[in-house]
């Protein structure tokens, strides 16, 4: 499958099967487009006939480039068929059992009050609580016994705010840290917080256990304190902004990401992005809204093109950056063209309710942290494993090629069939498709491939 598009002055041919991306000229772009529909005497006529009145045009050099395509076919670097298909479900079975992350919900509860939380304010739909250090310590026992061979494990402290609960969170990091050797496992501890609650202990705690910090922030002052309040209705932004400017340079300025949600208030979301860079962050993420459709905060198909234009913008700000000496990071962006993700995870996505699981304050396990409080989803607890076993093999079937709409997308072996969770909330099934993400989700992979063609084009030289 070929995917022909041109941005930043680029012509870019992707190769979805092989995953090889190829920035050519305008001639060559429109042959790969007529190459397996026309015979190859019918492509160089029609060559001659677009570009006939250039000088450096003639049917010996047409003939050349047509027969420099072929070669890339054959090298298996163009109209690669697609052969994943047969694998997709047996990839899948061999690590079937074997659970290698947890979110630990360690407060269903919060102290902000931010009116767009897919959680409702830390609940996710029920009673406020927070995690005893019992049931942390059986989740961790958990994940050990589920593991397998598996040596590194991921462990994400969350909530609601888990700093509201930070003396537990500090217990079971120490009652992981005690075990590790026994069981041959390392522990990678991450932590994402809303920054209310930073201080000293916070800041020296983190550099020491966590492998990644995500903080909170909207970007504007006047986009973040809308939405991001107390229960008094104040803004956070002038609290949090300093601490995560400390915590940042405490940590070298690396392993954080600085996440922000855009809305329907804020599809032109660069404006938010060019405030975090000016406030010294370079780790950064925007994720668009989860919510529902009636929702005030939902992107709405006006706001579309907006957010696809940011998006270019963003790729285009990049690459000027880059140039400064001035880079930034933009997790959507993280792309590598020369290996990239195994097939095993372009096929089969997050691992989603068999490799990675959400924990409740009660023990109760769920496919991630999106479903918290669908009681339908609920897989079993940390004592008693997975007893729910139709819901576990529901998810173990969740692939790529398991949703029709992902056919014949180009992009499909890059989002491994995209978010089980926005599928559900979007049609009732996890093995549907969220089609507005899907959206920007092919908007978003275009701008990366040609941010980063040009970074390594820019390298070589």
């Amino acid at each position: 499958m070929i995917h022909q598009y041109k941005l930043g002055g680029l012509p870019i041919v992707l190769d979805a099967c092989s995953g090889s991306v190829h920035i050519v000229d305008d001639i060559a772009y429109d042959m790969i487009a007529l190459y397996e529909e026309k015979s190859r005497e019918e492509i160089i006529a029609a060559m001659l006939e677009k570009y006939g009145g250039r000088e450096d045009v003639n049917a010996e050099e047409l003939a050349e480039c047509y027969d420099q395509i072929t070669e890339l076919k054959n090298a298996g670097k163009l109209f690669t068929p697609d052969t994943f298909a047969p694998m997709a479900g047996k990839l899948k079975q061999k690590t079937a059992g074997v659970v290698k992350a947890l979110c630990l919900h360690v407060a269903h509860t919060c102290n902000l009050n931010c009116s767009y939380c897919f959680a409702s304010q830390g609940k996710y739909h029920g009673e406020r609580a927070i995690m005893s250090f019992e049931v942390g310590k059986q989740a961790l026992d958990f994940l050990i016994a589920h593991s397998g061979t598996r040596h590194n494990l991921e462990v994400d402290f969350f909530g609601g705010e888990p700093l509201m609960n930070f003396d537990v969170v500090k217990r079971l990091v120490a009652y992981a840290r005690s075990i590790e050797k026994e069981h041959d496992k390392r522990f990678r501890f991450t932590l994402t917080t809303n920054g209310v609650l930073i201080d000293d202990d916070v800041i020296d705690f983190a550099n020491r256990e966590c492998s990644n910090v995500v903080l909170s922030l909207d970007g504007r002052k006047e986009i973040h304190d809308r939405f991001r309040v107390d229960y008094a209705g104040n803004g956070s932004w002038e609290k949090i902004v300093p601490k995560f400017q400390k915590l940042v340079a405490a940590r070298g300025g690396k392993n954080y990401y600085m996440r922000g949600t855009f809305t329907h208030a804020n599809p032109d979301f660069l404006k938010d992005i060019q405030v975090m860079l000016d406030l010294g962050f370079n780790e950064l993420s925007m994720e668009p809204v989860v919510c529902a459709a009636d929702d005030p905060s939902a992107l709405t198909e006006e706001d579309k093109a907006v957010v696809m234009e940011q998006y270019e913008k963003l790729a285009e700000l990049m690459i000027r950056r880059r140039r400064e000496g001035r880079p930034f990071t933009f997790y959507h962006y993280m792309i590598d063209l020369k290996g990239g993700p195994c097939i095993y995870k372009r096929i089969s996505g997050c691992g989603s309710g068999t490799e990675y699981m959400a924990v409740t304050p009660w023990g109760d396990l769920y496919p991630c942290h999106q479903f918290v409080g669908e009681e339908k989803f609920k897989l079993g607890n940390v004592w008693d494993g997975v007893d729910n076993t139709a819901v576990r093999d529901e998810f173990a079937a969740c692939n790529v090629y398991a949703r029709p709409e992902c056919k014949d997308c180009w992009a499909k072996l890059y989002c491994s069939g995209g978010c089980a969770a926005n599928a559900y909330h979007a049609t009732g099934s996890v093995r549907g498709v969220y089609a507005y993400g899907c959206d920007l989700f092919r908007k978003r992979m275009e701008c990366a491939i040609m941010a980063e063609a040009v970074r390594m084009m820019e390298d070589d030289k």
